[in-house]
């Protein structure tokens, strides 16, 4: 899995990114949902950096170090990718827009609430502060 620099735009764009595929479908409507918050704009990317971010992931994913890919990050993987989002008020906006794409679709999975679960323990302090944030 390739590192980013630490709170990079990319470092939190990949966790948006997750979101988008924890459930094993990128959907239009979790795709709108980050267009109608400015998800790329927020994150300090353009939309086809964002794009280029989860196409990152998913072939790093697809790699045969990740062969074992079940459809989740593992309990290692995660608090890495983590760790490379840091500043406080980045967490916050990371959180808010993976409920927003978690919740597009009117259904959370499995896989999207393990996946916001585990961001919010691992990224405690961030919890409060992306509430006040959420749609």
């Amino acid at each position: 899995m390739r590192s980013y620099p630490m709170n990079s735009p990319q470092a939190a764009a990949r966790i948006v990114a997750l979101t988008l595929i924890s459930d094993g479908v990128a959907s239009p409507s979790e795709f709108e949902a980050l267009g109608r918050m400015r998800a790329a704009e927020r994150l300090g990317l353009s939309a086809t950096e964002l794009l280029q971010v989860l196409r990152e992931l998913c072939e790093d994913l697809l790699t045969p170090q990740a062969s074992q890919w079940q459809g989740a990050v593992d309990s290692h993987l995660l608090p890495a990718l983590l760790d490379e989002v840091r500043d406080p008020a980045l967490r916050a906006q990371v959180l808010a827009l993976c409920v927003a794409v978690a919740e597009a679709d009117a259904h959370l999975s499995d896989g999207e609430g393990r996946l916001l679960a585990l961001t919010a323990h691992h990224w405690s302090g961030a919890v409060r502060a992306a509430s006040a944030t959420w749609p």
